[in-house]
């Protein structure tokens, strides 16, 4: 055996080992798609115009935290309805050269207006369409981390439409889909807010208020305060089914936000009730320090929920100060608990997104899926290797065993990769043998040309490579550009398709032109005197 042919075994025998290891195991080395393990696949629509009023809101309580710790008092801090401003009402003209202090860091790019003791604040056009622009890549953001905390394998999370404001994701494998859309959907502003107690009340700590809202608009003679609302407690007993409502006036600022959080987990209390553990920042510990002393032996609510609906999830009693850590109750499960301590340490959602359309793929119908994709491409395997040996005699040995190499490299590659191999994916993986047997088609069909012109065998061996090289080149480049713009501007299955197709292109090149010539090197050997070639 020369050296020449001795180097190209050796090269042969590397890849093929360094692709076998890089494959197995394959159940663990290659993620299966949606359509082949199942799982959900939702298109989302993200509300951008209702970010502004999710933006408008931060700064409502950014600016009423910021005159409390100024000991500046006021009457409101609130947004009209319908509108986009936001008004501060009944601050001392004294204090106006702090309040515009405190408004020019909340909100330094926002146009104010001042009247007295009222200030209002306006928000530019192309302050809003900044806004707008910039809500669907933080609730990409946001839904990208919470998906990795549901544990989700090899998820798609995506933009989509030429507007952008979809959003496409994913769900492999996922057990729960209305768990996970909840996870998904829920925009988890949370807010911790003072109750506003109506001038009757005298017992704070036992105080409980009426089932609806007009009873409880009644007990302050007919109308709210100026920045109070009302948010709703509900409760389904699990057992019955009974709904039982009560609206809580609340103060519209919120001592602390979500976005205060540091960290949240799912914990038990003494009485093993499920309840969420959280942490504050340092500088929302102290704003929660002054809130709680300022409401030592009344009720705080805690408010979930987003900028177009909100509920309280309790409201308990302040027995003690808190700084930066505290619990939060409810009538929890335990995968409830998990969800919220899930929802608050990713994050809010900055706006409101629905679900436009969904699809849910059961495991049982991934595995019909893998079962026909992998019968379709034995029997396609099968089918062409038949032909290849009836066609090409001996030779047709030569390009089969190029074949299942190069399934070997495809697949070793999608691994090396972490590419998810979806039905499509799988089709793509037979059309990559159909292009890997057309290249041998190309260099056995050039290769009998010349031995029918009258040349040796080993001649025309060479030239027949040689000269069908240029063709091949060609082909593959100009499918692998068109692969190119399907992984560019496709979607989840139709990237599948690409990714295979692409990886079996470059491995096509290397099995059809090096391992198929070096096995005719290997069998003709160095002699010159070959008469005849099987093919």
């Amino acid at each position: 055996m020369s050296k020449a042919i001795l180097w190209k075994l050796v090269i042969v025998v590397g890849v093929l080992a360094l692709f076998t290891w890089l494959l197995y195991p394959p159940e663990e080395k290659i993620a299966l798609g949606l359509d082949l393990q199942g799982g959900s696949h939702l298109v989302l629509q993200v509300e951008t115009k209702a970010a502004v009023k999710s933006e408008v809101d931060l700064a409502i309580n950014r600016i009423g935290q910021g005159l409390k710790e100024k000991g500046i008092t006021y009457t409101s801090v609130l947004s009209p309805e319908g509108s986009s401003d936001i008004e501060v009402r009944g601050t001392d003209p004294v204090h106006a050269a702090d309040v515009r202090d405190i408004l020019g860091t909340v909100v330094p790019q926002f146009t104010i207006t001042t009247s007295g003791g009222d200030f209002k604040v306006s928000i530019p056009d192309s302050i809003k369409r900044q806004i707008e622009a910039t809500s669907v890549d933080t609730t990409l953001t946001v839904l990208r981390q919470r998906v990795d905390e549901l544990g989700v394998k090899e998820p798609i999370i995506q933009r989509q439409g030429a507007a952008g404001d979809r959003i496409v994701v994913e769900l492999p494998g996922i057990q729960d889909p209305d768990r996970a859309k909840s996870v998904l959907q829920d925009q988890a502003k949370l807010e911790w807010t003072a109750v506003a107690y109506p001038p009757s009340v005298g017992d704070y700590e036992s105080w409980r208020p009426p089932s609806t809202k007009e009873a409880t608009i009644a007990m302050f003679g007919g109308t709210l305060p100026p920045g109070v609302e009302l948010v709703p407690e509900v409760y389904v007993d699990p057992t019955s089914g009974t709904r039982t409502e009560v609206w809580w006036p609340l103060q519209n600022v919120a001592a602390v936000v979500g976005n205060d959080l540091r960290s949240a987990r799912r914990s038990v209390d003494q009485m093993q009730r499920n309840i969420v553990d959280f942490v504050l920042s340092p500088e929302a510990g102290k704003r929660f320090q002054a809130a709680t002393k300022e409401n030592l032996h009344k009720k705080m609510a805690i408010v979930l929920g987003s900028s177009t609906k909100k509920e309280v999830i309790s409201a308990p009693v302040i027995n003690d100060v808190i700084s930066d850590r505290g619990m939060i109750q409810g009538r929890f499960t335990l995968n409830s608990a998990e969800d919220l301590a899930l929802k608050l340490r990713s994050g809010a959602i900055p706006t409101a997104v629905s679900i436009i359309e969904e699809h849910t793929i059961g495991p049982s119908l991934g595995r019909d899926s893998i079962h026909a994709g992998v019968l379709a491409s034995i029997l396609g395997f099968v089918g062409v290797g038949v032909f290849m040996l009836v066609y090409y005699r001996l030779s047709g040995v030569n390009a089969v065993l190029a074949l299942l190499m190069n399934v070997v490299l495809v697949l070793g590659a999608m691994a090396y990769f972490r590419a998810t191999l979806t039905l499509p994916g799988i089709a793509g993986l037979i059309l990559t043998v159909g292009m890997a047997v057309d290249s041998n088609v190309l260099i056995f069909e050039r290769i009998r040309e010349e031995l029918r012109l009258g040349k040796a065998v080993r001649t025309a061996v060479d030239q027949g490579f040689s000269r069908a090289f240029a063709t091949i080149i060609d082909t593959h480049v100009t499918t692998i550009v068109s692969a190119l713009f399907l992984l560019g501007y496709g979607t989840g299955p139709v990237k599948g398709f690409a990714v295979t197709l692409i990886a079996g292109l470059f491995c096509s090149v290397f099995t059809a032109v090096f391992v198929s010539r070096f096995i005719y090197d290997l069998v003709l050997g160095d002699r010159r005197d070959v008469e005849s070639l099987s093919i």
